[in-house]
């Protein structure tokens, strides 16, 4: 049998963990990246003598294959990521009522969750007994609905109170599907609730980056791949992608395997069935006050406002006086971004009295930043078709009890599963992909 050599098209973090994979199996991989860097989504900016993110992201102790990732390529954990025990501190930018919502460290999980209910400061005793009773009947389902609905209409049939949804469902909708409650998948959310609250205590835990992306993620899997014998080539632009093989600069390069790494709007262009999704966008508002400015906490949830989560980036990244805010799925914005961040900086005015104005600011906002997590979405496969395979955080496992919204995680997951498809005989993939289709 002749040896492999695999194409992957797209350098994020589902080319790079399918690069990665198969590198950590010896197989020999090349990666196309049509941009001059790797990372996609979670990509670097520099921007006065700053390294910023083309957006904020949070990690979870649930982010097992991303972690486990990290450590092949010798990432020490501790060092690149501060590990916080969930705590939710929200706050109304209009009311400035305030909720407040810890784990407990003693207990294991879910109990550790449930007493963070119990004893949740800022909400009615009503609210936290829905709450309870809410995670309770999902334990007892296993996590698994019925019929996939909205988010909205999933919890008020369950008797949720419009405190407990304003203050925290919907940031945790919005957090972990970048989708409004009113059109996100109920299914979706309550496989993030699974994974992150009903198994093992850790993985509730917050893990909030303490360098740039490009250092946390794109950079030393980059490396390990390079190391382990994979090219990479950047700035190189796939035409066309025929069977294994892939148009370069009008040259035709054929490969044993090829794994298609883009987004989903990216496939046409390349001769593959497009798969008509909504997206989300999301905009991430950096603003720069004095070295000396510092927030509560790292983190801070906003309500009632447009600004929904604030990271000092200082008490994080060492970058002083540094706030990020983040708006997620939000409609197209009608102001400038100078009064849009005008706007931002007069909401946080009223939460943290003691900022000032802003010395300066940066808007970046991802148009297409994820695909839109809608109920009972129709989401592609793994195996697309003999020796070809797609990999992205928009791709299924062919169950929708098993499906991640588009999360890091969830692009490192379909990666490492095109990975593995390609070590394993074709009768094993045609039997998954049937009982799939089935």
């Amino acid at each position: 049998m002749p040896s492999k050599h695999v194409a992957i098209v797209g350098g994020g973090m589902a080319g790079l963990a399918a690069a990665c994979s198969l590198a950590e199996r010896s197989i020999k991989t090349t990666l196309f990246e049509a941009a001059p860097q790797l990372g996609g989504r979670t990509r670097r900016v520099e921007y006065k003598g700053l390294k910023l993110d083309n957006g904020q992201h949070i990690l979870l102790g649930a982010y097992r294959e991303t972690l486990r990732l990290l450590k092949l390529a010798s990432v020490d954990e501790s060092k690149v990521l501060q590990r916080l025990p969930l705590a939710l501190n929200m706050r109304s930018s209009s009311t400035l009522h305030s909720v407040s919502l810890s784990t407990c460290r003693h207990l294991p999980a879910p109990f550790h969750l449930l007493f963070g209910f119990m004893f949740a400061k800022g909400l009615p005793l009503k609210s936290r007994v829905v709450a309870i009773k809410l995670m309770c009947w999902l334990k007892l389902q296993r996590f698994k609905l019925a019929q996939d609905v909205p988010l909205s209409e999933f919890l008020q049939s369950k008797g949720q109170t419009p405190a407990l949804i304003d203050y925290l469902w919907e940031p945790l909708c919005l957090a972990a599907l970048n989708t409004p409650i009113e059109q996100a998948s109920a299914q979706v959310f309550c496989n993030v609730l699974r994974d992150s609250f009903a198994k093992k205590k850790q993985d509730s835990d917050l893990l909030l980056p303490r360098v740039d992306l490009s250092t946390l993620l794109a950079e030393p899997l980059s490396d390990y791949l390079t190391a382990h014998g994979g090219e990479i080539k950047l700035n190189h632009i796939v035409q066309k992608i025929q069977n294994t093989t892939l148009t370069i600069k009008d040259e035709n390069l054929t490969f044993s395997h090829v794994i298609i790494a883009c987004a989903p709007h990216q496939l046409e262009k390349l001769g593959i069935s497009n798969y008509p999704f909504s997206y989300q966008p999301i905009t991430t508002i950096y603003l720069q006050y004095a070295e000396d400015v510092k927030l509560p906490q790292a983190m801070v949830g906003l309500v009632d406002g447009i600004s929904q989560w604030v990271f000092d980036r200082g008490q994080l990244c060492g970058q002083a006086g540094l706030v990020a805010v983040i708006i997620s799925a939000h409609a197209p914005f009608e102001i400038t971004q100078v009064a849009l961040a005008e706007k931002v900086s007069a909401e946080l005015a009223v939460v943290f009295p003691h900022l000032n104005a802003p010395i300066w600011h940066k808007v970046i906002t991802e148009k297409r930043a994820t695909f839109s997590c809608e109920p009972a979405l129709a989401r592609p496969i793994v195996f697309l078709e003999k020796n070809v395979y797609l990999a992205g955080d928009y791709v299924t496992s062919g169950d929708t009890y098993s499906d991640y919204p588009a999360t890091i995680e969830s692009a490192v997951r379909s990666g490492i599963a095109a990975a593995a498809y390609i070590s394993t005989p074709l009768s094993m993939i045609e039997s998954t992909y049937m009982k799939a289709l089935t």
